[in-house]
């Protein structure tokens, strides 16, 4: 994969794209956007691109270099991820001990940051001064999905390259045309908001399952209370599915717009579009407010999971709550 052919971010490609062409790249560059949009595909690509040997801007993918970094093994990039819940200043000193010692060395040194706004405020600011005083071949790319949490200081010693979320539909056309499944498809282009994001979701073996499964909630959860709960129980709890809670409840959620979307006639729009016979004979059994009011307690069940609540006590409270309305 070329930085050419990345797909969706046109205009993250047009800037890395002037800056190889032009040869005028920035010691440190700041991709931010929403997660799933290929932030760090393309760091690498760029990345790549900037070890390439070769004539042209973008990378050829048969030099030394290239053939180094698709075979893992280009040692002149480095990647700083967080450290369970932060990046924390050992990590960046870490960093500038390895990047003094690669600076006494000829060749580019590359070094990707992955959820930049993670850093302590002690890192950050022992970031700062690395980045003020840029060794000369060293090129930084911070990637960050809160730009505003990164220190106002970072943000003015680096280039913004913008990540924007891609239209669904358009998202849906490109994945439907790649051979996805279109019922999936429909629904993971809603969890995403860019093509790689939406593309994970679908390899993930146990999306059709949930999907399958959030189907059945759905019709049980306002009318059949004790179903529901054996439902969950069963077909939740007792299974792996129990690890993606997130993901159900989004696809949850998703269920519950769809009665809104067709009691405001756009059943185009309906993400459950195979189920649109049942929606179509219960998308009235309550008003547009209570369907409105579900969706709050979804959101609301999540909140209290991510409160370190037991999941299945949060969930079977939503299901008392979605049945009582």
């Amino acid at each position: 994969m070329s930085l050419e052919r990345t797909d969706g971010q046109w205009k993250a490609q047009r800037i890395l794209k002037h800056a190889l062409q032009s040869d005028k790249i920035s010691h440190a560059y700041l991709f931010s956007g929403p997660s799933g949009t290929g932030r760090l595909q393309m760091a690498r690509q760029f990345a790549k691109a900037l070890f390439c040997t070769s004539d042209g801007w973008d990378a050829c993918g048969q030099c030394l270099e290239c053939r180094k970094f698709e075979h893992g093994n280009q040692s002149d990039l480095i990647n700083v991820a967080p450290d369970g819940q932060s990046i924390k200043i050992d990590q960046i000193r870490e960093l500038q001990r390895s990047m003094s010692y690669r600076s006494t060395q000829s060749g580019r040194v590359v070094y990707i940051i992955e959820s930049a706004e993670k850093m302590t405020l002690q890192a950050a600011n022992s970031l700062l001064k690395f980045l003020e005083e840029p060794v000369s071949p060293v090129v930084a790319i911070l990637i960050t999905d809160n730009v505003q949490a990164v220190l106002p200081t970072i943000r003015s010693r680096t280039q913004w390259v913008p990540f924007l979320p891609m239209a669904p539909e358009a998202m849906l056309e490109r994945l439907t045309a790649e051979g996805a499944p279109p019922l999936l498809a429909r629904a993971a282009v809603h969890l995403s908001s860019g093509l790689e994001g939406a593309r994970e979701i679908l390899q993930q073996n146990t999306f059709a399952e949930i999907r399958s499964l959030v189907i059945q909630l759905g019709k049980e959860s306002t009318s059949r209370f004790t179903a529901a709960m054996i439902t969950a129980q069963q077909q939740l709890f007792k299974t792996d599915l129990a690890n993606h809670m997130d993901m159900l409840l989004s696809l949850f959620t998703l269920w519950f717009k769809d009665l809104t979307q067709f009691q405001a006639g756009r059943q185009d729009k309906l993400i459950f579009i195979d189920q649109l016979e049942w929606i179509s004979n219960h998308a009235y059994d309550r008003s547009f407010a209570g369907w409105v009011s579900c969706m709050e307690h979804i959101l609301e069940a999540g909140k209290r999971m991510r409160a370190n609540v037991a999941p299945q006590l949060a969930f079977e409270q939503l299901l008392v709550n979605l049945q009582e309305g």
